[in-house]
Protein backbone atom coordinates (compact mmCIF):
# COMPACT_ATOMS: atom_id res chain seq x y z
CA UNK A 1 0.00 0.00 0.00
CA UNK A 2 2.82 2.61 0.76
CA UNK A 3 5.74 3.07 -1.19
CA UNK A 4 9.00 3.55 -0.07
CA UNK A 5 10.32 6.44 -2.29
CA UNK A 6 12.99 8.57 -1.24
CA UNK A 7 11.86 12.02 0.34
CA UNK A 8 11.63 15.07 -1.49
CA UNK A 9 14.88 17.48 -0.20
CA UNK A 10 14.30 21.07 0.94
CA UNK A 11 14.72 22.06 -2.82
CA UNK A 12 12.48 19.47 -4.17
CA UNK A 13 9.75 20.03 -0.75
CA UNK A 14 9.93 23.79 -1.96
CA UNK A 15 9.30 22.93 -5.31
CA UNK A 16 6.36 20.45 -4.67
CA UNK A 17 4.95 22.85 -2.21
CA UNK A 18 4.45 24.69 -5.32
CA UNK A 19 3.02 22.41 -7.97
CA UNK A 20 0.44 21.34 -4.76
CA UNK A 21 -0.64 25.25 -4.72
CA UNK A 22 -0.66 25.23 -8.78
CA UNK A 23 -1.82 22.21 -10.35
CA UNK A 24 -1.01 22.36 -13.98
CA UNK A 25 1.77 24.73 -13.56
CA UNK A 26 4.53 24.86 -16.03
CA UNK A 27 8.38 24.52 -15.25
CA UNK A 28 8.58 28.50 -16.45
CA UNK A 29 5.68 29.46 -14.20
CA UNK A 30 6.90 27.63 -11.59
CA UNK A 31 10.01 29.95 -11.71
CA UNK A 32 8.64 33.27 -12.24
CA UNK A 33 6.23 32.54 -9.05
CA UNK A 34 9.20 31.65 -6.95
CA UNK A 35 11.31 34.10 -7.95
CA UNK A 36 10.31 36.46 -5.23
CA UNK A 37 11.15 33.23 -2.79
CA UNK A 38 14.30 32.36 -4.53
CA UNK A 39 16.32 32.61 -7.33
CA UNK A 40 16.48 29.65 -9.25
CA UNK A 41 17.73 28.97 -13.14
CA UNK A 42 15.28 27.55 -15.62
CA UNK A 43 17.47 24.41 -16.04
CA UNK A 44 17.23 23.86 -12.11
CA UNK A 45 13.63 24.14 -12.32
CA UNK A 46 13.35 21.65 -15.12
CA UNK A 47 16.01 19.22 -13.02
CA UNK A 48 13.64 19.26 -9.61
CA UNK A 49 11.04 18.40 -11.77
CA UNK A 50 12.11 15.90 -13.46
CA UNK A 51 13.53 14.63 -10.04
CA UNK A 52 9.99 14.78 -8.45
CA UNK A 53 8.51 12.64 -11.27
CA UNK A 54 11.06 10.07 -10.82
CA UNK A 55 10.45 9.57 -7.26
CA UNK A 56 6.55 9.71 -8.01
CA UNK A 57 5.43 12.98 -6.62
CA UNK A 58 4.55 14.80 -9.77
CA UNK A 59 3.48 13.85 -13.07
CA UNK A 60 3.10 15.78 -16.13
CA UNK A 61 1.28 16.44 -19.76
CA UNK A 62 2.34 17.66 -23.10
CA UNK A 63 0.66 20.68 -24.91
CA UNK A 64 2.49 21.17 -27.82
CA UNK A 65 6.25 21.15 -26.54
CA UNK A 66 5.21 22.55 -22.77
CA UNK A 67 5.26 20.04 -20.01
CA UNK A 68 2.22 20.49 -17.86
CA UNK A 69 3.13 19.51 -14.19
CA UNK A 70 0.20 18.36 -11.49
CA UNK A 71 0.86 16.21 -8.39
CA UNK A 72 0.50 12.64 -8.17
CA UNK A 73 -0.65 12.26 -4.55
CA UNK A 74 -2.44 14.37 -2.25
CA UNK A 75 -0.31 16.37 0.21
CA UNK A 76 -1.99 13.99 2.73
CA UNK A 77 -1.33 10.95 1.38
CA UNK A 78 1.92 11.78 0.97
CA UNK A 79 2.13 12.95 4.41
CA UNK A 80 0.92 10.02 5.39
CA UNK A 81 3.82 7.84 4.16
CA UNK A 82 6.09 10.03 5.47
CA UNK A 83 4.58 9.04 9.20
CA UNK A 84 4.30 5.54 8.00
CA UNK A 85 8.24 5.64 7.28
CA UNK A 86 9.22 7.39 10.67
CA UNK A 87 6.52 4.83 12.37
CA UNK A 88 8.49 1.67 11.27
CA UNK A 89 11.82 3.37 11.21
CA UNK A 90 11.87 4.69 14.61
CA UNK A 91 9.18 3.01 16.56
CA UNK A 92 9.20 -0.29 15.48
CA UNK A 93 5.80 -0.33 13.30
CA UNK A 94 4.10 0.63 16.84
CA UNK A 95 1.44 3.92 15.90
CA UNK A 96 0.52 3.58 19.80
CA UNK A 97 5.02 4.18 20.51
CA UNK A 98 4.69 7.18 18.21
CA UNK A 99 1.28 8.80 19.87
CA UNK A 100 2.47 7.94 23.55
CA UNK A 101 5.50 10.06 22.17
CA UNK A 102 4.10 12.98 21.41
CA UNK A 103 2.08 13.35 24.01
CA UNK A 104 5.02 12.60 26.09
CA UNK A 105 7.10 15.07 24.74
CA UNK A 106 4.14 17.33 24.76
CA UNK A 107 3.80 17.87 20.92
CA UNK A 108 0.28 16.21 21.21
CA UNK A 109 -1.77 17.38 24.23
CA UNK A 110 -4.09 14.54 25.42
CA UNK A 111 -7.02 16.40 24.63
CA UNK A 112 -6.16 16.43 21.05
CA UNK A 113 -5.51 12.42 20.90
CA UNK A 114 -9.01 12.30 22.44
CA UNK A 115 -10.58 14.43 19.96
CA UNK A 116 -8.50 12.25 17.20
CA UNK A 117 -9.90 9.08 19.06
CA UNK A 118 -13.67 10.28 18.62
CA UNK A 119 -13.32 11.06 14.65
CA UNK A 120 -11.59 7.77 14.42
CA UNK A 121 -14.66 6.00 16.22
CA UNK A 122 -17.09 7.93 14.23
CA UNK A 123 -15.26 7.18 10.83
CA UNK A 124 -15.63 3.55 11.50
CA UNK A 125 -19.18 3.90 12.65
CA UNK A 126 -19.40 5.59 9.32
CA UNK A 127 -18.00 2.55 7.54
CA UNK A 128 -19.81 -0.10 9.56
Amino acid sequence: MFNTRKGPTPLEQFILDYVWAHPGCTAEQCREDLAGERDLKDSTIRTVLRNLEEKGYVTHTVQGRTFIYSPAASRRNVAVEAAKQVIDRFCNGSVEDLLVGLVDNQVLEPKQLQRLAEKIAARKGRKQ
